[in-house]
């Protein structure tokens, strides 16, 4: 029976430094950024040593491996920072599920449009869906026709993705916004 580990990654365990470098050659690029060459990994780890600094694995996947000489800790929190605002700078795009019956009056219907404008307007993709119950499940027609009616009135705000779906007492269509 395989154990579950619940140990917590540190930032420390992110990037391989020093003496955990399991390469035999490394290139090294010094700390103002200036290329130094292909050095044994115990000579890189030494030059670092030297200038108080850690040798720092940058691009594990290069043949050699590239390291630099930096101060990881500071190397690490700059890295959290961009990590962040990239984060932040992320579009948040969530999807709004409106619902209507069959038989919905005009003003209802109306009201409900605006809605979907106004979600669309803040960049949020919107499944307009149609639920059926009893006897309004041989009017699928009706469904239908206002589906198709609400994507000929918001051709301008957006783009239907994935046409009309059927799902059982439901019809639906997502509305995606144009850019």
């Amino acid at each position: 029976m395989a154990r579950f580990d619940n140990r917590r990654v540190y930032k420390q365990d992110l990037y391989c430094r020093n003496q955990n470098i399991r390469a035999a050659e490394v290139r090294v690029i010094d700390s103002d950024g200036t290329m130094l060459g292909i050095f044994p990994t115990r000579q890189a780890v030494a030059m670092a040593k030297e200038q108080e600094l850690d040798l720092v694995e940058i691009s594990p996947n290069a043949q050699p491996p590239v390291c630099k000489i930096l101060d990881y800790n500071k190397y690490v929190y700059e890295q959290g920072k961009k990590a962040a605002e990239a984060k932040k700078k992320q579009a948040k795009v969530s999807l709004k599920e409106l619902r209507i019956k069959s038989r919905i009056a005009p003003h209802d219907l109306e009201v409900k449009l605006r809605q979907i404008e106004e979600f669309l307007r803040k960049k949020n993709q919107v499944r307009f869906v149609v639920v059926f119950r009893g006897r309004e499940n041989q009017h699928k027609d009706l469904g239908i026709q206002i589906l198709n009616d609400t994507a000929k009135r918001l051709e301008e705000l957006a783009t239907v993705d994935g046409g009309l779906q059927q799902l059982g007492n439901r019809m639906s269509m997502t509305f995606v916004p144009k850019n």
